[in-house]
């Protein structure tokens, strides 16, 4: 009796949290329809405008949208950065974008953590959560390197984590240290100021996202090894 009305009580739980998350979510989109932001979202340069617009609360929204992007709001994360290099100069704008995403990884990491797969499922979709819990459970360093990438789903690993067997403080490090170096790389060289976006820019261009897709690639063909790799260091101190 007391097992079924425990049950009970997870059951209405993990319905009232995800109708919460779901009427927060539904919010945000009519907020972003009504403020004709979301059609902005796509579009460094209406993105900008609108941030511009906005003064001195543009600082402000500019952090909001990249703590969304990482939880709540499929908003991408390379344009939000790249638009506030551009606004804010690569220096403030990687800063700005650090504080809103590592909030978001925080509580993505939280909500998978507190409320369980069934929410992360709710949010990601089941095949998504399935595969890269399956992924995380036995490759928690290589996790450290997807995070280095830009093309892996941040997002829905930081969520994900939470339901694997990953540690606050594993996550936590690995967040302070990869973070910063994915998004001062994307301000400083997305401003266009380091490498152009026309002539011998885009050979580079061109050479940099062959050499990120083949990392991707070695990353996920090689976890075992990475892992194993990592575990006999760890293990010798």
């Amino acid at each position: 009796m007391n097992q079924n009305l425990t049950k009970s009580k997870k059951i209405v739980h993990s319905l009232i949290v995800i109708l919460l998350i779901a009427s927060f979510l539904t919010l945000v989109y009519f907020i972003l329809v009504w403020t004709k932001l979301w059609e902005k979202l796509n579009s460094v340069d209406k993105l900008r405008n609108f941030i511009l617009d906005l003064g001195f609360w543009g600082r402000i929204t500019f952090v909001f949208l990249q703590f969304l992007q990482v939880t709540f709001v499929p908003i991408p994360s390379t344009i939000l950065t790249i638009a506030g290099s551009i606004i804010y100069g690569p220096l403030q704008g990687g800063l700005l974008s650090l504080s809103g995403i590592l909030l978001g990884s925080v509580l993505a990491f939280f909500l998978g953590r507190t409320f369980g797969r069934k929410l992360v499922a709710f949010m990601v979709g089941e095949e998504s959560c399935q595969k890269w819990v399956k992924f995380l459970s036995k490759a928690r360093y290589t996790f450290f390197f997807m995070m280095l990438l830009p093309m892996f789903p941040d997002d829905v690993l930081c969520l994900v984590a939470g339901i694997t067997n990953m540690s606050w403080a594993f996550f936590v490090l690995t967040n302070l240290i990869t973070r910063p170096i994915g998004i001062f790389i994307t301000s400083y060289l997305g401003s266009g100021e380091i490498i152009p976006y026309y002539g011998w820019g885009l050979i580079v261009w061109g050479i940099i996202l062959v050499a990120v897709g083949v990392l991707m690639w070695l990353v996920t063909k090689y976890d075992k090894r990475i892992e194993n790799f990592f575990v006999k260091i760890f293990k010798k101190k």
